[in-house]
């Protein structure tokens, strides 16, 4: 059974309750929050192995609160889940952009939650990529330790900018449309838009700096890393 510890920040009392009953079922650690400052709070005291997080909160909101995880070194690492009672596109893709790994709307079905954090939590990279190290111009990425370096320098991603990079690395050439990149990263039959995969190529581009430009728009189809 799994025993990762996942923070769940909502200021929904039901909703906290019956997150908390089904992954206690399933065997995880769980804490909650009911605003922004306990959960920065419970983050600083215990590191989570992931924080399902609500983005309508009192207080600090729960982009802000995103937001911070992500610069700090601490626990940029973190794989955050979106709870948004929104739909928008721009909902998401400022989750996104600010590095969130996914999100889920209200209202869901716990099965599909579970799920959504089995595949973050465990998932492979990809179906047939093996996890080794890959060395590419002047890139090296280390799957064992999700560690990227450029140039000798240690290039800080999210959980699902780095597991894009890797996947794209492996197969320098190949062109990935965006159904196959989040297949890759996500699992088969993960709704996401367009939008918000672009949104997370914009963002992996700039922190690989130069290296950034090995990233290629094919026009019409998808990405590429250049071989």
């Amino acid at each position: 059974m799994p025993k990762e510890n996942i923070l769940v920040v909502d200021d929904e009392e039901d909703v906290l309750e019956l997150v908390r009953y089904n992954l206690e079922k399933e065997g995880y650690a769980v804490q909650t929050a009911a605003c922004g400052e306990d959960a920065i709070k419970k983050t600083a005291a215990k590191l989570p192995d992931m924080i399902i997080l609500d983005l309508m909160l009192p207080g600090i909101d729960g982009l802000t609160i995103c937001k911070k995880l992500k610069a700090d070194s601490r626990t940029q690492n973190i794989p955050v889940i979106m709870l948004t009672a929104k739909s928008e596109d721009s909902d998401v893709v400022t989750g996104l952009e600010i590095g969130a790994d996914d999100y889920i709307t209200k209202p869901f079905s716990p099965k599909v939650l579970i799920a959504r954090i089995r595949r973050l939590l465990h998932r492979n990279i990809a179906h047939d990529l093996e996890k080794t190290p890959v060395k590419i111009h002047e890139i090296i990425i280390d799957p064992s330790r999700r560690q990227v370096m450029v140039k000798n320098k240690q290039v800080e991603l999210t959980f699902t900018e780095f597991n894009i990079l890797y996947a794209l690395t492996k197969r320098p050439g190949m062109v990935f449309t965006r159904y196959q990149i989040v297949d890759v990263v996500h699992g088969h039959d993960y709704l996401v838009t367009d939008r918000a995969i672009d949104v997370q190529m914009v963002s992996l581009r700039k922190k690989l700096g130069s290296a950034g430009k090995y990233i290629e728009t094919v026009r019409g189809v998808g990405y590429r890393f250049k071989d």
